[in-house]
């Protein structure tokens, strides 16, 4: 049981927040919640790919591992929208958001602070024009799912979550190693 005056003030603090006009109890939440970075990330596979199948990657700077087409959603823009968008800038495959299934999870929560809400679609690899700009992305290439290349630790990590990878079967996902 709660004692009388913690529940009093309780009661007195939610009156006193609830009498304050919505914009200065919408600013107040933003300063006591946590803030978090919001991506959009979609793992597009080749829907003509024989066995374990195909996964578009991509090679960013400074280009020492591969990535998944993803990037920071804009202030108010719905996830797959905001996914479809960042396919095409990175890639040029341009496709409707409605063509874009949430994966399941479909969002993930990571401990530095970002959120990347995840999505999944098919294309024809050998029907599909990839066109990079060679500054944001070097390369974008189809590859198989039981051969990728070495991957980014933040992408390896994602991609364990689908069971994908070389953290498959690690759940949840190890932490990198931060030892000296």
């Amino acid at each position: 049981m709660i004692p009388r005056t913690r529940r009093t003030g309780r009661a007195v603090a939610y009156q006193v927040f609830y009498r304050l006009p919505l914009p200065v109890r919408r600013r107040l939440v933003r300063m006591a919640v946590p803030k978090y970075i919001v991506g959009a990330v979609t793992l597009l596979r080749d829907s003509e790919a024989s066995g374990a199948g195909r996964l578009l990657l991509l090679r960013q700077p400074p280009g020492r591992g591969w990535t998944l087409p993803a990037g920071l959603l804009q202030r108010g823009e719905n996830p797959a929208v905001g996914a479809a968008r960042e396919l095409y800038e990175e890639t040029g495959v341009r496709l409707s958001p409605t063509r874009l299934t949430p994966a399941a999870p479909n969002a993930i929560v990571h401990a530095k602070g970002w959120v990347d809400v995840v999505f999944t679609a098919e294309v024809p690899a050998s029907r599909t024009e990839l066109t990079v700009d060679g500054a944001e992305v070097f390369e974008a290439a189809w590859h198989p799912l039981d051969d990728l290349p070495k991957l980014t630790w933040p992408t390896a990590r994602l991609l364990a979550y689908y069971d994908i990878g070389p953290l498959a079967g690690q759940f949840p996902p190890p932490l990198p190693d931060t030892t000296p």
